[in-house]
C-alpha cells in the first residue's frame, strides 16, 4: 500500500528531489514551503506555508489526515542556513534561522506525532548536519538550531517510542571530509531516509547519522 508522506520544504533542492522520488515509487506526497512547488504530479499535494507559524501548522497537518485519515512519514526537510561569524551575525538572523529549523521542527513532529501515536506507527526524519560534530566555524547558529533538533530526536523518540513511532535524523555533507573525499549527494541522503523508512527498522530510534565519514 501506497505511504502517506509528509515533506517540508519541497519547493527546490532535496525536498523536492524527494518528493518526486517518493511519487515515483508510488506514495501519496504533502509538500510545503514558502512558495508555489512545480512538481506536477496526481499524488503530490502542496501548501503554501511557512513551518514556524504554529497555527498554520496544525491546520494543514489537520487536513492532511482529514484527507487520508493517516500520516505515515514526516520528513523535517525545511531549513535555511547562516554562514558568518557571530559578531556579524543580526539577531533577526538568529530568529529566523531558530525559527524555521528548529522550531518548525518541532512543531510539525508535535502535530503528526499526535495523529501517529493513534495508529502506534509511524517514522519521523529529522536533519542535523556535519557542522554539528565539526564545531564549525562561522556557521554558529546554523549548527546550534541542528544540535537543537537532535536534542528533540533523542527526547522525542523516548516519548514517544512506546507508541510504535521511530524517530530519527540524517546529518548532510556539503563538505570534502577527510575520511571520503567528494560531496554529499542527494541519493547519500535519501539513503539513509530510506533505511529509516524500512519495516524493519522499527527497532531504531533516536539516532543520528552523519555522511561523509564524521562521526
Amino acid at each position: 500500500m501506497e505511504r502517506v508522506i509528509i515533506i517540508t520544504g519541497t519547493r527546490k533542492g532535496i525536498g523536492n528531489y524527494l518528493a518526486q522520488c517518493y511519487l515515483e515509487e508510488g506514495d501519496i506526497v504533502y509538500g510545503c514551503s514558502r512558495r508555489a512547488c512545480d512538481i506536477s504530479h496526481p499524488n503530490y499535494h502542496h501548501t503554501c506555508l511557512n513551518v514556524a507559524d504554529e497555527e498554520a501548522v496544525v491546520a494543514w497537518v489537520r487536513q492532511v489526515h482529514k484527507e487520508q485519515k493517516r500520516i505515515d512519514v514526516l520528513i523535517n526537510n525545511a531549513g535555511i542556513a547562516s554562514m558568518n561569524h557571530v559578531l556579524l551575525t543580526p539577531g533577526s538572523t538568529a530568529q529566523k534561522v531558530m525559527g524555521t529549523n528548529f522550531l518548525g521542527t518541532f512543531l510539525m513532529s508535535r502535530e503528526v506525532a499526535k495523529y501517529m501515536m493513534r495508529r502506534k506507527q509511524g517514522r519521523i526524519v529529522n536533519y542535523s548536519t556535519v557542522a554539528v560534530p565539526l564545531n564549525l566555524q562561522g556557521e554558529l547558529v546554523y549548527s546550534a538550531s541542528k544540535a537543537a533538533i537532535e536534542q528533540l530526536t533523542r527526547v522525542l523518540a523516548g516519548e514517544i517510542g512506546q507508541s510504535g513511532v521511530t524517530v530519527n535524523a540524517v546529518g548532510p555533507t556539503p563538505i570534502d571530509t577527510d575520511l571520503i573525499k567528494r560531496f554529499g549527494k542527494y541519493e547519500d541522503v535519501k539513503n539513509v531516509i530510506d533505511f529509516y523508512l524500512r519495516p524493519e527498522s522499527d527497532f531504531i530510534t533516536g539516532q543520528i547519522i552523519y555522511l561523509g565519514g564524521i562521526n
